[in-house]
């Protein structure tokens, strides 16, 4: 067994090195973040594992307060005990009565410093470079300990991550990563190991595992979100409802309301799969619209299932897509011989299909979802994913799900994905339907529209009705 990495996350007090912790380790709960000083007391630790095994130890370590007092009386032993070397001054200041008295916080910091294989210091990008943050570097570079400091806050405008490289430089520090805690970029951990590995070489291959690891979970995370939003966008193209005329307003209410849980529940699948709390996204609902009512009862696609399942007479012609209209002159020749057929004794083969056209002729109406609220849950559903993964763990700020109005003034008229047009003649296709059937068509389908999902990036054409291009 490989023996873990020890790493001390240290620095002053509040500059967020329990919120870097939160976010490697993907953790909104671990420690306490608060917008005050000397929030974390005591050392607290968390592990990053690979397939089971601690790679390595992080260990979050109070705020460093009092340094410009410490190297006072730093020098002070010097002076009057006699001159030692960085590491033994540091072991004989914590074997002193002042490490458990003025500089109790200090010498819990340098003690588990001593202890480590290397420390963070978090840096707040956005603070000046000020005389007390180079006490702490001395005193901290006197453990003997290779020191990486992160410049935390980054993705802030008025940072001066510019300024911070120039005087660590000065102090010898040239090896430096840039890390927001609250918005860390998609490579943000990769750049962190490869220059923890510059450092610790012979623990190069330790962090070179651990960040290929990273990679590959953030991958998976992606290629999961993305199907996941597939598949409910399937779900909602192929939902269809029927119902008389006089109460197609009440059905259609009913409809929206089922797309909207539909839509909270993946909502909660993607905040899970992210590792964030149920009440990060603070949502809105979906435009309201009126009912779309479902003209093309014999959609292309149906025909073409249908044909298939027949197999016979011109029925088989069907599958190369023939449709009817049954408002623009009655039935053609291809239908009417599927719905003799039907009639005539293979309605237990056609059901699905003979029940929709038993329920025309009876006056009801087919209400599925509207084009533009489709595409409204496909933009939204696509940012929302995005915020997701450029959110790091200790973001306290609840992310705030489109207004469908808000989106909707941004759609304009275009053609659904082929796969969105196919799925609203397949209403088995819903999970929503209590007679949903998959089928290998369906997930292909669904892998389609999320590499199309993939492709496409925001602010361009959009895969769907949507924002024009830049």
């Amino acid at each position: 067994m490989t023996e873990p990495l020890r790493l001390a996350v240290v620095g002053h007090t509040n500059t967020g090195k329990t919120s870097l912790l939160r976010t490697l380790t993907r953790d909104p709960h671990f420690g306490e973040v608060a917008d005050r000083p000397s929030t974390t007391r005591h050392v607290e630790g968390a592990a990053l594992q690979v397939d089971g095994s601690p790679l390595v130890a992080l260990y979050d370590t109070p705020g460093l307060e009092s340094a410009g007092h410490l190297l006072d009386y730093l020098e002070h032993l010097q002076l009057h005990h006699g001159r030692r070397d960085g590491p033994d001054q540091i072991d004989r200041l914590l074997a002193s009565p002042a490490a458990a008295g003025d500089y109790e916080q200090e010498a819990k910091v340098l003690r588990q410093l001593r202890q480590s294989d290397a420390a963070l210091y978090v840096i707040d990008a956005r603070e000046a470079v000020l005389g007390k943050y180079r006490d702490e570097l001395e005193i901290l570079n006197l453990c003997g300990k290779p020191l990486l400091p992160v410049l935390n806050f980054v993705a802030q405008p008025a940072h001066r991550a510019a300024d911070w490289r120039q005087a660590l430089s000065r102090l010898g520090l040239h090896v430096v990563v840039e890390f927001d805690s609250v918005a860390p970029a998609l490579d943000g951990e990769q750049q962190l190991y490869d220059r923890l590995a510059i450092l610790l070489e012979s623990r190069a291959e330790l962090l070179a595992r651990l960040a290929d690891d990273r990679r590959e979970q953030r991958q998976l995370r992606h290629a999961t979100a993305l199907t996941l939003v597939a598949n409910l966008l399937v779900d909602v193209a192929a939902l269809r409802r029927g119902a008389p005329r006089e109460r197609v307003d009440a059905v259609a209410a009913e409809l929206r309301a089922q797309v909207r849980r539909h839509e909270a529940a993946a909502i909660a699948e993607l905040l899970a799969l992210y590792g964030f709390d149920p009440d990060t996204v603070e949502r809105t609902d979906l435009p309201a619209s009126a009912p779309r009512l479902d003209l093309d009862l014999f959609h292309p696609e149906v025909v073409k299932e249908m044909g298939m399942q027949l197999g016979v007479g011109v029925a088989s012609g069907a599958a190369a897509g023939a449709a009817v209209d049954l408002f623009t002159g009655g039935l053609s020749l291809g239908i009417g011989t599927v719905v003799g057929a039907t009639v005539g004794g293979l309605w237990q083969t056609a059901e699905s299909f003979g029940q929709r056209l038993l329920g025309r002729v009876r006056g009801w109406q087919e209400i599925t979802l509207d084009d533009t609220v489709l595409g409204v849950l496909a933009l939204r559903l696509r940012r929302l994913l995005q915020a997701l993964e450029e959110r790091g763990h200790a973001a306290q700020r609840r992310v705030r799900l489109e207004a469908g109005d808000a989106l909707e003034a941004t759609l304009r008229k275009g053609r659904l994905p082929d796969a969105l047009r196919e799925a609203r003649g397949k209403p088995h296709w819903s999970r929503l339907d209590s007679g949903f059937e998959d089928s290998r068509r369906r997930q292909a389908l669904i892998a389609q529209l999320a590499a199309e999902l993939d492709d496409v990036p925001e602010p361009a054409t959009p895969l769907i009705p949507g924002e024009p291009p830049a």
